[in-house]
């Protein structure tokens, strides 16, 4: 795939569209060998080498991450008021990343951000049901009937109840939390978790998503923290997006 050079030193974060289209002019750029002297100028950015002051640069097509999202950021490339997920991947961002769905602003947890559209459009695809678990904690205890009535699917004021979900209640030091669940779901509605959750009469205090698809959130990554997606993990996901 042909790419303009001036974008593929962008993507690699080599500077803004005006710092690359200067560093071209002075001549620090080189293709196969011999300076460039047209930002516009086509490369082929996976078999031409490309030099920047004399350090050969290697692109990759596509990159995943996972990000552990903290609270008080947005689920957006770009926002004129709040800080985005995309600026908190620092030296690793790239014109084109962008999150796989979103989490609400008050929400932490897994997310995942790529630039590999195909894929996020599988993951998100109603069809294909891909799992994602959140950690909810409640305004106070959930109870058998109200855990059917999740395992079932409720309505949240949409043409159809939700699909069934998960519900698993969490002990901590051998005692049961019944304000403390795991919730499973395999759809993405909007608000979905604590709209289902207001369904059964209860408020959702506090929410992180622990697993999406298979793969569950590196708990060495501190809020605000992310990872690339080892080569087993990627297989992992996009095994979890196929058509059921």
């Amino acid at each position: 795939m042909d790419l303009r050079l001036d974008r593929f030193l962008c993507e690699l974060n080599i500077g803004t569209r005006s710092q690359v289209k200067a560093f071209i002019r002075q001549g620090v750029v080189a293709v196969g060998g011999v300076p460039a002297t047209n930002p516009d100028r086509k490369i082929d950015e996976l078999s031409d080498t490309v030099t920047f002051r004399g350090k050969p640069l290697q692109y990759r097509r596509y990159v995943y991450y996972m990000m552990n999202k903290p609270e008080g950021v947005v689920s957006a490339t770009r926002d004129n008021v709040s800080r985005t997920v995309v600026s908190l991947l620092g030296k690793d961002a790239r014109e084109d990343i962008f999150p796989v769905g979103r989490l609400d602003k008050d929400v932490t947890g897994f997310l995942l951000l790529t630039n590999d559209g195909d894929l996020a459009h599988r993951l998100l695809a109603p069809k294909r049901h891909v799992d994602k678990t959140y950690l909810a904690v409640l305004a106070h205890g959930l109870g058998r009937p109200e855990i059917r009535r999740l395992e079932a699917g409720v309505d949240i004021g949409e043409e159809r109840p939700t699909l069934p979900a998960r519900v698993e209640l969490l002990t901590e030091d051998g005692i049961l939390r019944e304000d403390k669940v795991l919730l499973t779901l395999h759809e993405g509605k909007f608000h979905q978790v604590k709209r289902m959750l207001q369904a059964v009469g209860n408020e959702v205090v506090g929410l992180q998503r622990v697993a999406f698809g298979g793969l569950r959130l590196d708990p060495k990554l501190r809020p605000g923290e992310y990872r690339e997606l080892t080569a087993e993990e990627l297989a992992a996901l996009k095994d979890d997006c196929r058509e059921v």
